[in-house]
């Protein structure tokens, strides 16, 4: 197994200029015949109650690449589209997992925003999870994806379904550069914004909003994390203490979301696992979109987090709080116990 994750661990992932290992559970197929495949799940849906547990067996364990070419051979023998066909024989919440394994991350990320800023009413926490949590490259690729799917920039969309300092917040994530990484550790610049953290916040009456905005938008990350050590020297509270008591709602919500992936994004997503299935019945929504959006990317490393925080393994979790087959496709994307 440490040979696996060691491998797994060279596959690359940037953040920023810095390269970030990446740590999926699904990899690709060894021996992959996307017609066999194809062929496999047209007779699981045209079997009598559908055969769920063939359509999860391949589509939870074939990169997304794979379920492309999948979806290219399905429409060759079946005669139709395999997004329609899936929709036609799943239901509740395997059908919303099995739809969202058809589209690349990038796609799937651009996806859950629009339908976060559908209709009446914005779906706040799914707003800041991804436009907080994802890094300059992979935001840079979901406003490419978001303008293809949907014909209009993503920054309008925001802007025209948010308002005041928290879309101001959301757009200055969407629309600056941050800085690369440097190998120069500048101290002067990491003591400068942490002074400027702390008199744009606990040290006056109100919030300096926008001071906090451009410094968390703007500056890399290994920067920041050496910002909020040092803020610690100026103020009697730390960032995370100080956001809570400086702002409120929306605001509080997406600074913290900042500094917690900016500390450890993998710790993130554990504990928002973590809290979407606690009590009775998960919160499928939320459990879905990170299982989706990171079997490729890092949850690898979320299992690692959430086992080392919470002191039973992701998969344990998964099996208590979720049932039937929607439960089987969540532990196949987990990829084993801890």
């Amino acid at each position: 197994m440490a040979m696996v994750s060691e491998f797994l661990g060279q596959l690359t992932l940037s953040y920023g200029a810095e390269v970030e290992p990446k740590f999926p559970t699904v990899v690709p197929e060894r021996d992959f015949d996307p017609s066999k495949d194809a062929a496999r799940i047209e007779t699981a849906i045209k079997t009598k109650g559908v055969d769920e547990q063939t359509i999860i067996d391949i589509l939870t364990r074939r990169s997304t690449e794979q379920r492309r070419e999948i979806a290219f051979e399905y429409e060759r023998i079946a005669k139709k589209d395999l997004m329609t066909a899936l929709k036609g024989a799943l239901s509740g919440p395997l059908e919303t997992l099995m739809l969202g394994l058809m589209r690349s991350t990038a796609q799937y990320d651009a996806s859950e925003l629009k339908a976060s800023m559908k209709g009446l009413g914005t779906d706040e926490e799914t707003l800041i999870e991804i436009v907080c949590s994802r890094n300059y490259k992979e935001l840079e690729e979901i406003k490419k994806v978001y303008k293809d799917m949907f014909k209009k920039e993503v920054e309008k969309d925001i802007a025209g379904d948010t308002s005041g300092d928290f879309a101001k917040l959301l757009l200055a994530l969407v629309q600056t550069k941050r800085d690369e990484p440097s190998n120069v550790v500048d101290y002067e610049k990491i003591d400068e914004d942490a002074r400027s953290l702390y008199e744009a916040g606990v040290k006056r009456k109100g919030t300096d909003v926008a001071t906090w905005i451009s410094i968390m938008s703007q500056r890399s990350v290994p920067h920041l994390q050496k910002v909020f050590e040092r803020y610690k020297r100026y103020s009697p509270y730390d960032i995370k203490e100080s956001i809570r008591k400086e702002v409120k709602g929306d605001m509080e919500k997406s600074f913290l979301t900042l500094v917690e992936c900016f500390e450890n994004r993998q710790l993130y997503f554990a504990n928002k696992l973590n809290d979407a299935m606690k009590g009775k019945g998960a919160k499928e929504k939320v459990v879905t979109r990170i299982m989706v959006s990171r079997c490729e990317v890092d949850l690898m490393k979320i299992r690692t987090e959430f086992k080392k925080q919470h002191k039973r393994s992701l998969y344990q979790t998964i099996a208590e709080q979720t049932k039937g087959d929607y439960q089987n496709a969540l532990l196949s994307l987990c990829g084993g116990d801890d």
